[in-house]
C-alpha cells in the first residue's frame, strides 16, 4: 500500500450523485446532503487498522460489517461522518436536537427575520390522543371534523405572523419580537453527525411509536440518504435492529415453556413476573405483558394472556 492510497479520500458513487439534493418533507421541509466523510470502506477500513483496498472480496467487507453491527463493535462506525441542511418546525426540532450527539448550528431569529413558512395540517390529519399513551397518538378526527380546526391554524398562524412583522416594523427587537411565534414555525440547521449515532437516532425515531412528523424525517433520512451512504451497514442496521426483536430473559422463559407445549407453566411464570396482576377483577395494565403479547404474536405463538 503506498502512501498516497491511503490518502485518497473514501467516496460512496451514490451519494455523491445526490449531494445537495432535496427531499422534501411535511408541507416546507425538507432534507439535503452538504458533504459526508466515508463509507462502507472506511468502516472496513477501520476494523481492520489498514486500508487493503482491493486486497478482500466484496464479501468478506460485507460479512466483516455485519459482524461489527451485530455484536455492537461500535467504533468503526464512527468513522464516518454526514452533514445535513434541514428544514424542520420547530415542535419537532426539540424532539430532534434531544440526540445530543452531533454538531449543529440553527438558523437564529435573533440575528434574522424567522421564516415566513409554518407547518400545516391537513383536515383528515388531526390525530386523537392515546388512551394507553400519554405521548402518543391513536386514531385521527374525521376530515369533516378537522377542517374546522385547519382553517383555525390557518387563522391563528396568520395573527401570529403578522403582529410579529408590525414589532418589526416598529423597531422592537428580533430577539424579542420573535416571543409569540407559534412551534410550527418552520426552522433550518445543518447538523452533523457520525453514522453510529445516527443509527441510534433512526432507530428511535423511525419507529411506529415516534411522533409522524419526526419519522417522516428519519424514514427519508434512512431510506433515501444512509442507504446511498453505506448500503453495506444499513442492510445489516435493518437486519439486526429495525427489523429484529430483542428478547428479555423473562421472555425467553415464557417462550421455552410454550415451545414445549406447556402453556399453563408460561401462564404461571407470567404471573410470577407480576405481568397478570388484577384489579377489581381485572387486568391492570403492564407494558412489559403487552410487548412480550406483541413479540410472541411477530413469532407465530399464541400468547397465553389477553393483551
Amino acid at each position: 500500500m503506498d502512501d498516497q492510497s491511503a490518502l485518497d479520500r473514501i467516496k460512496a458513487p451514490e451519494l455523491e450523485r445526490v449531494l445537495g439534493h432535496t427531499w422534501r418533507v411535511l408541507d416546507d421541509g425538507f432534507v439535503r446532503v452538504v458533504d459526508y466523510l466515508g463509507s462502507d470502506q472506511a468502516i472496513v477500513q477501520a476494523a481492520r487498522v489498514s486500508y487493503g483496498a482491493g486486497t478482500k472480496a466484496v464479501h468478506e467487507d460485507t460479512g466483516l460489517i455485519r459482524y461489527l453491527m451485530r455484536h455492537r463493535h461500535t467504533t468503526p462506525f464512527e468513522m464516518c461522518e454526514i452533514k445535513l441542511h434541514v428544514r424542520v418546525p420547530m415542535d419537532t426540532w426539540r424532539q430532534w436536537i434531544r440526540h445530543r450527539t452531533a454538531s449543529t448550528n440553527e438558523y437564529s431569529t435573533r440575528y434574522s427575520i424567522a421564516i415566513d413558512q409554518a407547518a400545516r395540517t391537513d383536515p383528515g390529519a388531526w390525530r386523537l390522543q392515546s388512551s394507553r399513551n400519554r405521548q402518543g397518538s391513536a386514531g385521527v378526527l374525521p376530515a369533516e371534523v378537522g377542517g374546522r380546526f385547519t382553517e383555525r391554524e390557518a387563522e391563528l398562524q396568520a395573527l401570529a405572523r403578522n403582529v410579529y412583522e408590525e414589532r418589526l416594523a416598529a423597531g422592537i427587537a428580533r430577539e424579542q419580537a420573535r416571543k409569540d411565534l407559534p412551534l410550527s414555525t418552520y426552522t433550518e440547521a445543518y447538523w452533523k453527525i457520525d453514522l453510529y449515532n445516527l443509527l441510534h437516532f433512526l432507530g428511535l425515531r423511525m419507529d411506529e411509536h415516534a411522533q409522524a412528523e419526526i419519522r417522516a424525517y428519519a424514514t427519508v433520512i434512512g431510506n433515501e440518504i444512509v442507504r446511498r451512504w453505506c448500503p453495506i451497514a444499513w442492510q445489516a442496521f435493518k437486519d439486526y435492529h429495525l427489523n429484529s426483536l430483542t428478547l428479555s430473559a423473562l421472555e425467553i422463559q415464557v417462550i421455552r415453556r410454550l415451545s414445549g407445549g406447556d402453556r399453563d407453566g408460561a401462564r404461571r411464570l407470567a404471573e410470577e413476573f407480576g405481568w397478570l396482576a388484577t384489579r377489581d377483577g381485572k387486568l391492570r395494565r403492564n407494558r412489559e405483558r403487552a410487548e412480550a403479547w406483541r413479540k410472541l404474536r411477530d413469532l407465530g405463538i399464541d400468547p397465553p394472556w389477553p393483551e
